[in-house]
C-alpha cells in the first residue's frame, strides 16, 4: 500500500460516494489507474463495503447502550447459540469477544430505555447468560468510523 492508495482511502471513509473523477483529482490520477486501485482494494477486502451513515438521532435512535457480557459458558456449542442469537437482532450494531475482565461487549442502538428493555428481554430468552450489565451514553464526544491510516506500517494483510 503507498500513499497514493492511502490518499484514497482517506476520501473514500469521509465520503465513498464521491465520484472517481474527484477521486481521481484530488490524488493526483487519471480516472482508468485511480478506479484500479479502487477495484484492487475491494477484491482484496481492505475495502470491505461502501455505506451511508445515518444520523441515528435524526431517526429516533437516540440512545446507545453498551452490554457487557460475562459467561461461565465458553464451549463451542454456546458460543455458536450466542452468535445465532445475536446475529438477528438490529439493534445489535458491533459485537467484540473480549479479552480480560468481561467476555463480550455489545453496542446496541435503540428508540429509549423502553426499547431496551424489550431488547433485553428478548435476548436474555435466547441464550443463558450469566451476568449482564448495560451502560448507557449520555454524550457522544466522539464518533467515527474512518480507521487511521497516517501511520507507515499500515499495509494490507496477505
Amino acid at each position: 500500500m503507498d500513499p497514493i492508495d492511502r490518499k484514497i482511502l482517506a476520501i473514500l471513509q469521509n465520503n465513498a460516494g464521491l465520484p472517481i473523477a474527484d477521486i481521481a483529482a484530488k490524488v493526483g490520477l487519471s480516472q482508468t489507474p485511480c478506479w484500479k486501485r479502487i477495484q484492487k482494494m475491494e477484491q482484496s477486502g481492505v475495502i470491505k463495503g461502501r455505506v451511508a451513515l445515518l444520523d441515528a438521532k435524526k431517526l429516533s435512535l437516540g440512545l446507545t447502550v453498551f452490554v457487557i457480557i460475562r459467561t461461565n459458558q465458553h464451549d463451542d456449542v454456546w458460543l455458536q447459540k450466542f452468535a445465532r442469537a445475536t446475529k438477528d437482532l438490529p439493534e445489535i450494531t458491533a459485537l467484540w469477544r473480549m479479552a480480560g475482565d468481561i467476555d463480550y461487549l455489545l453496542r446496541v442502538v435503540v428508540r429509549d430505555m423502553e426499547a431496551y428493555d424489550a431488547f433485553y428481554k428478548r435476548l436474555i430468552k435466547r441464550v443463558p447468560l450469566n451476568d449482564v450489565s448495560s451502560t448507557f451514553v449520555m454524550e457522544e464526544i466522539k464518533y467515527t468510523t474512518s480507521l487511521p491510516l497516517d501511520g507507515p506500517d499500515i499495509k494490507p494483510a496477505v
